[in-house]
């Protein structure tokens, strides 16, 4: 297989940066380097760049542990002295420069700073501000949110909540709510 000249390795960091999260641009490069053909020449790109893509996934759903942060490190570091091609040397100082940044170690700490990685964050209905409408309910198309809408001369409604594991963050109840009662933890 002929390494493909058409997209750089520079051009895949590009459209890794639009991702905010260092852990989504690393395994968003990984899987664009992963896609491209590589040459087979050298064991670090073939095989390191798989496990890269494994511990990165490791990570960015709440699996990941010390573990798969210097597991990543050994791949890199591996592939920046042994890759024959700039292809692999440059791939592994983007992962380097991208882990230096302790985005990484805060995933293990079960945080995503910037609010991107679908597994650490929650929606949620605050009651105190939840006028009842039932729009959230609504426009739900997963049946995430259960409660019930007042109906006149009767008490005792469950309050609306969303159910973490139906819901896919997909942010759509939050857009129709009129009284902001939906916010992302």
């Amino acid at each position: 297989m002929l390494l493909n000249s058409n997209l750089k390795v520079e051009d895949i960091k590009t459209s890794a940066e639009s991702k905010r999260c260092e852990v989504q641009k690393a395994l968003f490069y990984v899987q664009n380097f992963l896609d491209e053909s590589m040459c087979g020449k050298c064991f670090p790109c073939s095989l390191g760049i798989y496990e890269a893509k494994i511990r990165l996934q490791n990570i960015m759903e709440r699996r990941g542990t010390a573990k798969d942060i210097s597991a990543l490190r050994r791949i890199a570091e591996s592939m920046l002295v042994s890759s024959r091609c700039k292809k692999g040397k440059d791939s592994a100082s983007f992962i380097l420069e991208w882990m230096e940044t302790g985005f990484f170690q805060e995933h293990l700490n079960d945080v995503c700073a910037k609010r991107e990685c679908l597994a650490f964050i929650e929606y949620v209905i605050i009651p105190s501000r939840c006028t009842m409408c039932g729009l959230c309910q609504d426009v739900c198309k997963y049946y995430a949110i259960y409660g019930e809408k007042p109906k006149p001369y009767l008490s005792g409604y469950l309050p609306f909540e969303i159910r973490q594991k139906r819901c896919v963050k997909c942010g759509e109840c939050v857009n129709v709510c009129p009284a902001d009662a939906i916010v992302v933890v």
